[in-house]
């Protein structure tokens, strides 16, 4: 996932991998999973990648629908140095111990219907709030020798718009 276009200064609270499960049905049917996501460390030529475990759900065969994995950290640190951004694994063993292909668990991988692929949601602390100020439309100028009276009546809207676009009124929701 790529998290290079996070502006700087913004903090990721909170960040997710969702994928997607399908009901599973024949050698599996009646079984447990155990997904676990992990945190890519290093690549190796003839060996397994280093990982580091991130979150784990255990799920029937028989569910079906969107699972959530936790991983808050990995997405800081992406943000952080981008060169460490070497992905995320997905690992399924079964109640017995063996283990299987997330496909074989009913997960739906990028090959997928695009309604059902895998995604990442992350939510961020902004450190700097950005406030939209009122400002009037450009439009025709009144006649002025049209009637006096409105003339008072600009001068008084004029005061009271901007006392309701005061600086105290300009706070922008906080979590």
């Amino acid at each position: 996932f790529n998290l290079s276009q996070v502006p700087e200064g913004e903090a990721v609270t909170a960040a997710e991998f969702r994928i997607y499960k399908d009901c599973v049905v024949g050698s599996f049917k009646n079984q447990t999973f155990l997904i676990s996501i992990y945190q890519v460390l290093q690549q190796r030529q003839h060996r397994d990648s280093d990982l580091f475990l991130l979150d784990t759900r255990v799920v029937w065969a028989s569910e079906e629908g969107w699972l959530e994995f936790d991983i808050t950290a990995t997405s800081n640190l992406w943000v952080l140095t981008p060169q460490h951004n070497l992905g995320l694994q997905l690992g399924v063993v079964t109640q017995d111990g063996l283990s299987i292909s997330p496909r074989a668990a009913g997960l739906v991988g990028r090959d997928g219907p695009y309604d059902k692929q895998p995604f990442m949601v992350a939510f961020f602390k902004v450190s700097e709030v950005h406030v939209r100020t009122a400002r009037s439309a450009t439009g025709r100028r009144r006649q002025q020798s049209r009637n006096r009276s409105t003339q008072a009546q600009d001068v008084s809207r004029a005061s009271s718009a901007s006392d309701y676009n005061s600086s105290e009124l300009k706070t922008a929701c906080r979590k």
